[in-house]
């Protein structure tokens, strides 16, 4: 998955948007202000930070040294992907799955806004 696809995808979402808090080389994926995604896209190897579940975080990275505690962020909820080391399949699912607990999260009003199951 290239930095355009990845960009693409995390925009495909309902109601998210592409901000530049921490600079102009750092894209963070929000959904109604709520991040869900964050990354370099112009660094090599591309990574990306993603919520997860706690119990996912945990298998997820015994099962692929592509996924290692989120960098800068709470170790528990968040994972660093490194996204050329996974099938694009993978990192679409895991980006969803972030974008999912994130709307979760959401108080109901919100939640009912989004064009999400």
């Amino acid at each position: 998955m290239t930095p355009q696809e990845l960009r693409a995808f995390c925009l495909d979402f309902d109601a998210s948007t592409e901000e530049f808090p921490f600079g102009p080389e750092t894209s963070v994926f929000k959904v109604l202000g709520k991040m869900f995604a964050l990354g370099t896209l112009g660094a090599t190897p591309l990574t990306v930070n993603l919520k997860c579940d706690p119990d996912d975080a945990v298998r997820l990275r015994e099962e692929h040294p592509a996924i290692v505690p989120g960098w800068h962020m709470n170790k528990r909820h968040w994972n660093t992907v490194t996204v050329a080391e996974l099938p694009a399949p993978m990192v679409r699912e895991l980006v969803e799955d972030s974008y999912d607990l994130v709307v979760a999260g959401l108080p109901k009003a919100q939640r009912l806004r989004l064009d999400r199951p």
